[in-house]
């Protein structure tokens, strides 16, 4: 086997609590050290999962000569700063989604990563699932026909107390950001780059997108829609629908695990496509792929397309008139 990729962990929250757990379950992955804004959060995390040293500070961690790659999983506000100083430090960036608050801040982290010859990926898990690698495969293959429109919904009932960082626009909150941004991609990743973005969304009283509605058009008249939400629950399904039929990915569908493909004349055909774990492994394991081959992107997720995404998103906050303090 290659030698093991050696990785820290920015952030102790719960993704990050997530994406730890998978990493011991990755063949070659090694979890070395961790780093939070307070030592004993960085201590019992990393007695939690095994790893050898805990910082306190998130510079300590990106100094750290004892690793590869970085995991960052802390806000989304955050997500520039950290991880220029990580690809500064010579450590490949795996940044959770979305990859920065603003397409500005994603370009500097691009640049960042061209500047220093190292891997920069946005972790959107979603693309790396087998489900969606044989929703691609389908399409591809016209099994479908050509995409007509492909509608995506990801809504659940939060409250401020129970999870302030979404209400809170100085952390980039609401729905757009966290929960809007995979049905986004998926658009993207099937239609391309729109040619119009329109749709509405709901202003809360803390300032933040609670409910968010985005339109995109393409020129050959397809169109994609993506609902989020943070203020109520919704069936978190994506349907994909072409000329000679459809796709349905299951609920909860960025994470899914069954797909139902439709088609004229023909009965339905559902396929059960299973997680490896709770689904991170697979990006990890094609990040890692890519340090090992000396890539500096991923044909799942390239940089161009997270940057795409990301003025997209910033051009519906623009109709909205939805700007972060840090804008």
């Amino acid at each position: 086997m290659d030698a093991s990729i050696r990785w820290g962990i920015l952030g102790t929250g719960y993704v990050s609590d997530r994406f730890a757990g998978e990493l011991r379950e990755v063949d070659g992955a090694a979890l070395v050290a961790v780093a939070s804004r307070s030592g004993d959060r960085a201590r019992n995390f990393a007695e939690r999962h095994g790893a050898q040293r805990a910082h306190k500070g998130y510079e300590a961690l990106a100094a750290d000569g004892g690793i590869d790659a970085v995991y960052i999983g802390t806000p989304h506000s955050l997500h520039r700063e950290h991880t220029v100083i990580c690809l500064r430090a010579g450590k490949h960036v795996l940044c959770e989604k979305p990859l920065a608050i603003n397409a500005a801040q994603a370009e500097e982290m691009a640049g960042t990563a061209r500047e220093t010859g190292l891997l920069l990926m946005e972790a959107m898990w979603t693309r790396f699932l087998p489900a969606l690698g044989e929703v691609r495969r389908l399409v591809a293959e016209g099994e479908i026909g050509e995409v007509r429109r492909i509608e995506s919904d990801f809504g659940f009932r939060a409250e401020p107390d129970g999870a302030p960082r979404l209400f809170d626009p100085a952390l980039g909150g609401g729905a757009l950001l966290d929960l809007g941004v995979y049905g986004i991609s998926l658009a993207h990743l099937l239609l391309g780059r729109p040619d119009h973005v329109g749709g509405t969304a709901r202003i809360g009283t803390t300032g933040v997108d609670e409910d968010s509605y985005v339109v995109l058009g393409y020129k050959n008249g397809a169109e994609a829609i993506a609902r989020a939400s943070i203020a109520a629950a919704s069936p978190c399904e994506a349907v994909v629908i072409g000329t000679l039929g459809r796709i349905r990915m299951h609920a909860p569908w960025y994470g899914a695990e069954r797909i139902t493909v439709s088609r004229a004349r023909r009965a339905d055909e559902t396929i059960d496509l299973p997680l490896r774990g709770s689904g991170f492994a697979h990006e990890i394991e094609a990040f890692m792929e890519c340090i090992r081959d000396g890539r500096q992107e991923t044909d799942a997720m390239p940089l161009g397309d997270s940057l795409a995404v990301m003025r997209t998103m910033d051009e519906a906050r623009r109709l909205w008139d939805l700007r972060y303090p840090m804008e």
